[in-house]
Protein backbone atom coordinates (compact mmCIF):
# COMPACT_ATOMS: atom_id res chain seq x y z
CA UNK A 1 0.00 0.00 0.00
CA UNK A 2 2.85 2.54 0.88
CA UNK A 3 4.11 1.85 -3.39
CA UNK A 4 0.80 2.98 -4.45
CA UNK A 5 0.60 5.84 -1.72
CA UNK A 6 4.44 7.00 -3.47
CA UNK A 7 3.42 6.09 -6.63
CA UNK A 8 0.49 8.50 -6.57
CA UNK A 9 2.47 11.00 -4.73
CA UNK A 10 5.21 11.19 -7.81
CA UNK A 11 2.43 10.97 -10.70
CA UNK A 12 1.19 13.77 -8.63
CA UNK A 13 4.08 15.84 -8.33
CA UNK A 14 5.11 15.22 -12.00
CA UNK A 15 1.63 16.16 -13.39
CA UNK A 16 2.06 19.13 -11.65
CA UNK A 17 5.75 19.93 -13.01
CA UNK A 18 4.52 19.86 -16.19
CA UNK A 19 1.48 22.10 -15.52
CA UNK A 20 4.41 24.69 -13.85
CA UNK A 21 6.10 24.76 -16.77
CA UNK A 22 3.67 25.63 -19.48
CA UNK A 23 3.18 29.38 -19.45
CA UNK A 24 -0.47 30.80 -20.55
CA UNK A 25 0.33 33.23 -23.32
CA UNK A 26 -2.43 34.98 -24.25
CA UNK A 27 -2.64 38.25 -26.83
CA UNK A 28 -4.80 40.65 -28.39
CA UNK A 29 -4.75 43.61 -30.57
CA UNK A 30 -6.91 46.17 -32.32
CA UNK A 31 -7.92 44.72 -35.45
CA UNK A 32 -8.04 48.06 -37.59
CA UNK A 33 -4.84 49.09 -37.15
CA UNK A 34 -2.23 48.98 -39.49
CA UNK A 35 0.34 47.49 -38.05
CA UNK A 36 2.78 47.41 -41.01
CA UNK A 37 3.52 51.23 -40.88
CA UNK A 38 5.21 51.36 -36.95
CA UNK A 39 9.23 51.56 -37.54
CA UNK A 40 9.97 52.73 -34.10
CA UNK A 41 9.66 52.56 -30.34
CA UNK A 42 10.13 53.93 -27.34
CA UNK A 43 9.53 53.04 -23.38
CA UNK A 44 7.06 53.84 -21.76
CA UNK A 45 6.27 52.76 -17.72
CA UNK A 46 8.01 49.49 -16.40
CA UNK A 47 6.66 48.42 -13.24
CA UNK A 48 7.62 45.30 -11.67
CA UNK A 49 7.43 43.90 -8.07
CA UNK A 50 10.68 43.67 -7.88
CA UNK A 51 13.34 46.36 -9.47
CA UNK A 52 15.86 44.02 -11.10
CA UNK A 53 12.88 42.60 -13.32
CA UNK A 54 12.65 45.92 -15.34
CA UNK A 55 16.04 45.79 -16.49
CA UNK A 56 15.21 41.65 -17.43
CA UNK A 57 11.61 42.55 -19.27
CA UNK A 58 12.94 45.49 -20.95
CA UNK A 59 15.82 43.61 -22.70
CA UNK A 60 13.34 40.75 -23.04
CA UNK A 61 10.72 42.89 -24.89
CA UNK A 62 13.40 44.83 -26.79
CA UNK A 63 14.99 41.52 -28.41
CA UNK A 64 11.44 40.46 -29.71
CA UNK A 65 10.83 44.36 -31.06
CA UNK A 66 14.28 44.61 -32.81
CA UNK A 67 13.96 41.08 -34.42
CA UNK A 68 10.58 42.03 -35.89
CA UNK A 69 12.17 44.96 -37.66
CA UNK A 70 11.09 48.40 -34.74
CA UNK A 71 13.84 49.97 -33.51
CA UNK A 72 14.61 51.98 -30.16
CA UNK A 73 14.11 55.34 -29.79
CA UNK A 74 15.07 57.51 -26.91
CA UNK A 75 11.23 59.28 -27.08
CA UNK A 76 8.79 59.77 -29.58
CA UNK A 77 8.25 56.45 -31.38
CA UNK A 78 5.74 55.33 -33.29
CA UNK A 79 4.86 52.86 -30.33
CA UNK A 80 5.02 53.50 -26.34
CA UNK A 81 5.27 50.04 -24.51
CA UNK A 82 4.65 49.44 -21.13
CA UNK A 83 5.22 46.82 -18.80
CA UNK A 84 3.81 45.13 -15.82
CA UNK A 85 3.66 42.39 -13.16
CA UNK A 86 1.20 41.07 -11.27
CA UNK A 87 2.03 38.06 -8.72
CA UNK A 88 -0.59 36.42 -6.51
CA UNK A 89 -0.49 32.86 -4.27
CA UNK A 90 -2.02 29.88 -5.45
CA UNK A 91 -3.05 26.98 -3.59
CA UNK A 92 -3.47 23.43 -5.26
CA UNK A 93 -5.56 20.57 -2.94
CA UNK A 94 -4.07 17.17 -3.46
CA UNK A 95 -6.20 14.03 -2.35
CA UNK A 96 -4.52 10.47 -2.38
CA UNK A 97 -6.61 7.68 -1.59
CA UNK A 98 -5.09 4.13 -0.20
CA UNK A 99 -6.77 1.97 -2.17
CA UNK A 100 -9.25 0.57 -0.08
CA UNK A 101 -12.69 1.26 -1.06
CA UNK A 102 -11.89 4.20 -3.13
CA UNK A 103 -14.12 7.05 -3.43
CA UNK A 104 -17.35 5.59 -3.59
CA UNK A 105 -16.60 3.33 0.02
CA UNK A 106 -18.56 0.51 -1.06
CA UNK A 107 -16.31 -1.74 1.33
CA UNK A 108 -13.59 -1.52 3.32
CA UNK A 109 -12.54 1.54 5.14
CA UNK A 110 -10.15 3.75 2.58
CA UNK A 111 -7.69 6.09 4.24
CA UNK A 112 -7.09 9.66 2.28
CA UNK A 113 -4.39 12.16 2.71
CA UNK A 114 -5.02 15.46 1.31
CA UNK A 115 -1.91 17.86 1.02
CA UNK A 116 -1.49 21.57 0.02
CA UNK A 117 0.60 22.90 -2.10
CA UNK A 118 1.53 26.70 -2.40
CA UNK A 119 3.21 28.20 -4.87
CA UNK A 120 3.51 32.00 -7.01
CA UNK A 121 2.35 32.99 -9.93
CA UNK A 122 3.63 35.43 -12.01
CA UNK A 123 1.79 37.05 -14.89
CA UNK A 124 3.63 40.04 -17.06
CA UNK A 125 1.56 42.30 -19.12
CA UNK A 126 3.04 43.69 -22.27
CA UNK A 127 1.28 47.13 -23.81
CA UNK A 128 2.19 48.65 -26.83
CA UNK A 129 0.25 52.33 -27.85
CA UNK A 130 0.30 54.16 -30.78
CA UNK A 131 2.69 57.26 -30.72
CA UNK A 132 0.47 59.62 -31.62
CA UNK A 133 -3.11 58.67 -30.47
CA UNK A 134 -1.89 56.95 -27.04
CA UNK A 135 -4.45 53.96 -27.89
CA UNK A 136 -3.74 50.57 -27.01
CA UNK A 137 -3.30 48.54 -30.30
CA UNK A 138 -1.92 45.51 -28.74
CA UNK A 139 -1.33 43.45 -25.71
CA UNK A 140 0.28 40.28 -24.55
CA UNK A 141 0.50 38.25 -21.28
CA UNK A 142 1.98 35.26 -20.06
CA UNK A 143 1.26 33.47 -16.43
CA UNK A 144 3.37 31.37 -15.29
CA UNK A 145 4.29 29.14 -11.90
CA UNK A 146 7.43 30.95 -10.26
CA UNK A 147 10.19 28.97 -9.21
CA UNK A 148 12.66 29.62 -5.90
CA UNK A 149 15.74 29.93 -8.64
CA UNK A 150 15.79 33.24 -10.24
CA UNK A 151 17.95 31.55 -12.86
CA UNK A 152 14.57 29.07 -13.90
CA UNK A 153 12.37 32.43 -13.83
CA UNK A 154 14.61 34.41 -16.34
CA UNK A 155 15.17 31.24 -18.81
CA UNK A 156 10.84 31.66 -18.37
CA UNK A 157 10.96 34.76 -18.93
CA UNK A 158 12.71 34.76 -22.39
CA UNK A 159 10.93 31.88 -23.18
CA UNK A 160 7.12 33.72 -22.07
CA UNK A 161 8.26 36.71 -23.88
CA UNK A 162 9.37 35.22 -27.19
CA UNK A 163 5.91 33.24 -27.49
CA UNK A 164 3.88 36.25 -26.92
CA UNK A 165 5.19 38.12 -29.78
CA UNK A 166 5.30 34.99 -31.93
CA UNK A 167 2.48 36.13 -34.38
CA UNK A 168 4.05 39.99 -33.80
CA UNK A 169 2.93 41.90 -35.45
CA UNK A 170 -0.51 40.41 -36.20
CA UNK A 171 -1.42 40.81 -40.41
CA UNK A 172 -3.81 42.24 -41.67
CA UNK A 173 -6.90 39.83 -42.58
CA UNK A 174 -7.66 38.93 -46.41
Amino acid sequence: MKIQKHFAAAIAGFLFAAVSVMAAITTDYDRKVDFGHYKTYSWGKIQTSDGLWDERVKSAVAGQLAAKGLTEVPSGGDVVVAARDAIRNEQELNTFYDGFGGRRRFFGTGMATTTVDNYKVGTLIVELFDGTSKNLIWQGSASNTLSNNADKNIKSLGKNVQQMFEHFPPQPKK
